[in-house]
Parts: C-alpha cells; sequence; structure tokens
C-alpha cells in the first residue's frame, strides 16, 4: 500500500468520522453505512501507558489486516522509545502531539503536530511520541498486528 493510498483512507474515514453528527435527519439505511458517535466509541485503557485510552474504529490491530484507532493522550503522557512492524499513518485530531526519534528519551527535544498534521511512522524505526500540557487526539491506520517492541537507550 502507497503512502498516498494509506493517506487518501485515513482522511476519509477522519472525514465521515467528524461529519457523523446528530442533526434530527432520517436512521441511513444500515446496510448502507455504519457510524459510531463520539459518545459511543469503545475507549480502553492502556495497560502500558497511564493516560492513553484507544478506541477501535475498524478491523482488529492485533490481528493481520488493516485496522484503525483514535488514541487520547492525557496531558504528559509519553510512550517510550519503540517501534512497529508495519508503516502506521496518524493524523492528529485535536490538541499537539509531540513526535520525537531515536532511542533516547528526550521529551524536550520533541517536534509538535500540530491539529491536522498528517505523520508517518515507518517500520522498524525508533520513534516515541506523546502530550506535553494539553490532552491530545490521534487517528492511527495501519496494518496488523500493530505490536510496539520497545528499545532501551545503549
Amino acid at each position: 500500500m502507497t503512502i498516498r493510498t494509506a493517506r487518501a483512507f485515513v482522511f476519509a474515514i477522519l472525514a465521515a468520522a467528524l461529519a457523523v453528527q446528530s442533526s434530527g435527519g432520517a436512521e441511513p439505511d444500515p446496510s448502507v453505512l455504519a457510524y459510531t458517535l463520539p459518545a459511543d466509541l469503545p475507549w480502553k485503557q492502556s495497560a502500558e501507558f497511564p493516560g492513553l485510552q484507544t478506541a477501535v474504529l475498524s478491523g482488529d490491530p492485533g490481528k493481520p489486516g488493516p485496522y484503525v484507532t483514535r488514541n487520547r493522550f492525557a496531558p504528559g503522557t509519553f510512550s517510550r522509545p519503540h517501534f512497529h512492524p508495519n508503516d502506521r499513518f496518524i493524523v492528529v485530531v485535536s490538541g499537539t502531539w509531540w513526535v520525537g526519534t531515536g532511542q533516547v528519551f528526550d521529551p524536550a527535544s520533541t517536534k509538535p503536530m500540530p491539529t491536522g498534521a498528517f505523520v508517518t511512522h515507518y517500520a522498524g524505526k525508533v520513534h516515541y511520541d506523546g502530550a506535553k500540557d494539553e490532552a491530545c487526539e490521534v487517528v492511527i491506520f495501519g496494518m496488523g498486528p500493530a505490536t510496539a517492541t520497545r528499545v532501551d537507550a545503549k
């Protein structure tokens, strides 16, 4: 899958998710489309990172195949240096998400990604990310299984 295809897929899902609002109109035909309203997202707290919540929007990140998740980072929540086996495509949907690269965990050296930013995490490349002073949310699209391998500084 190309970055352009993945980017188009992510933006289409994001646009649909943001456009779904209760307007009092007729209920759409469920054989034509499915939707989940923000209040109904199935948020789960991360066991590894307190302050990180994830809602699976499509697919199953634990199995082979495409998936889409929405992740919420509470202020001060950062992952530690890690990598993934597959490319991941991310859109910041609210707040500022901070990203860094390399094996040394240094939140002070991270780059801010404002709302609307698009980020690609390349397979096998070490990075870390999170929220500083404000909460943020990102939508992640990738191919599963979506494992993360932690890397400690040498």
